[in-house]
């Protein structure tokens, strides 16, 4: 042989080699995987497809001195983090499941732990290089509960469709949203309680960072929520500090827009608030600081997210300024969405309340919200409770569409889980099925019900994909028209409807000008 010719061999076989050592540079191996902070490793679902990452750190543990501070960037470790059960539950009471709300719906009753700021993470993908939509998901549990590692939550057949599913973990309740004018004042921002959120912010800087790791595309990220998680959607749309952290958004029941939302509060008040419980306890928030966290627990009420013109501007505003987030949107509300029963009145109380909140429009009010019996006041009244969800995301759907240069899709979920007790179409009855997480939970379903599943899972696949959930062999699902609005209704049949109580959607719309 030449010596030329055993040069070309050799440099020929060097270039193969190279090759084959950038392709297993770039496999995704749930044995050893590098993100910030370390190399972690993973497990894989029965049938070896789905690579599965539990507890992945996106922040410090914000315990001591970091309770009630931004999330701090990941401690790094040494060696490899095995990640391959739950992590813990943002401190909150043990869950105990009530009214439509099974063990399915709730946390797992242990770990839980103030040192809760961890990732979930499926996987189908094979290389890093993928570039696979990614959605990450924000739990309900009207910000004072829940978690990531609700079994409802489960990313596991959604990512055998070809998405990366990230669900993070948010700190709830005092220790995610307590303001103070002590800790407004040690704020680079001046600000205070929306720990929750910049949670979830520095979460999705994480996804923008890592996400690649995992075959995932960090410019082609859809967040997605249900009720709290929902609002929570809204909130980073607004937020400042989330430009350009997600492309997509999906709000399911949850949203900010109008008056007497019931979770949010003004900065000046939340601070009052928070003054008012170090004063009740006579002590400082550096002595609040060094109480055990499960002990907090018995002075946390409730706590939201704050409108402090910082982290959450007001919503409405920012849509009518145009600094929102213009990314397409999926929003939508179920048939039976209260979360709550109905004061008792009799219809002549709830006629003079009427008069006394809206004056003069009463009579406007009374006609589209009836209560000429009590049989017939109990259906308005029913029909208030599932509006508190439905005008919020009615809203949401119309701004974005009116003010911004992306497009807005809706839904109505009517399918009534089988069962007894009977709920109804109730709040949170249809994350399960956009999920694909019927299997967890313990249901008589029927064939319509995982037919329904089989559509809603796809069409949000279809949405996290390409910002349109529509696909080959679902029925139609048009654009939201807020002069023509139709929505897609999700039930025992898939079909388009016209937007159910529009026209009291458009008087209570017209209240809030």
């Amino acid at each position: 042989m030449k010596y030329s010719s055993f040069l070309f061999l050799v440099s020929l076989g060097f270039l193969f080699f190279s090759c084959q050592s950038e392709d297993s540079n770039s496999l995704i191996s749930v044995d050893q995987l590098t993100v910030e902070g370390g190399m972690i490793s993973g497990t894989t679902d029965s049938s070896g497809q789905v690579k599965i990452f539990r507890g992945v750190p996106f922040a410090a543990p914000p315990v001591g001195e970091l309770r009630w501070k931004a999330p701090q960037p990941v401690q790094p470790w040494e060696g490899i983090k095995a990640c391959i059960d739950n992590p813990p539950a943002p401190m909150q009471n043990s869950p105990v499941p009530f009214f439509a709300w099974s063990e399915e719906f709730l946390i797992p009753k242990e770990p839980i732990s103030e040192d809760c700021l961890y990732l979930n993470i499926w996987t189908t993908a094979e290389k890093t290089d993928e570039k696979r939509p990614v959605m990450v998901w924000i739990y309900g549990g009207g910000f004072n509960s829940g978690g990531n590692s609700v079994p409802l939550y489960d990313g596991e057949d959604l990512a055998k469709e070809g998405i990366v599913v990230v669900n993070l973990n948010y700190r709830v309740g005092l220790l995610g949203f307590l303001a103070h004018p002590d800790l407004t004042a040690e704020s680079p921002d001046q600000t205070s309680g929306n720990y929750g959120i910049l949670d979830q912010v520095a979460a999705l800087e994480w996804v923008k960072k890592n996400i690649s790791q995992f075959g995932g595309d960090p410019d082609n990220v859809t967040i997605a929520g249900q009720s709290a998680g929902a609002f929570s959607v809204n909130a980073l749309v607004v937020s400042p500090k989330a430009k350009g952290l997600f492309h997509k958004a999906i709000a399911q029941s949850g949203g900010m827009f109008n008056r007497g939302n019931g979770l949010t509060s003004g900065l000046q008040s939340a601070e009052e608030r928070g003054k008012q419980l170090t004063d009740t306890l006579g002590i400082s928030m550096a002595d609040l600081r060094k109480i055990p966290a499960d002990s907090l627990l018995k002075f946390s009420g409730r706590f939201g997210p704050v409108v402090d013109g910082k982290v959450l501007p007001s919503v409405r505003q920012s849509f009518e300024d145009g600094t929102f987030s213009d990314v397409p949107l999926l929003t939508g509300w179920n048939a039976d969405d209260r979360v709550s029963g109905n004061a008792p009145t009799t219809p002549a109380e709830f006629k003079a309340n009427a008069k006394k909140q809206y004056g003069g429009r009463a009579g406007e009010y009374l006609q589209l919200f009836p209560a000429d019996s009590p049989e017939i006041l109990s259906e308005t009244q029913n029909m208030i409770g599932g509006l508190m969800f439905g005008m919020q995301n009615y809203t949401w759907a119309k701004m974005q569409t009116e003010k911004g240069q992306k497009i807005a899709y809706m839904y109505y979920f009517t399918r009534i889980p089988p069962g007894e007790p009977s709920f109804g179409a109730f709040h949170s009855a249809e994350f399960s099925y956009a999920l694909h997480t019927l299997r967890n939970w313990n249901k008589p379903f029927e064939q319509t019900d995982y037919d329904l599943e089989k559509a809603m899972s796809a069409y949000w696949v279809n949405f996290v994909k390409t910002g349109n959930p529509n696909g080959e062999g679902l029925p139609e699902w048009p654009v939201f028209d807020p002069e023509n609005p139709i929505v897609n209704e999700l039930g025992a049949e898939v079909k388009t409807r016209a937007l159910p109580y529009w026209e009291q959607m458009k008087f209570m719309e017209s209240l809030n000008r």
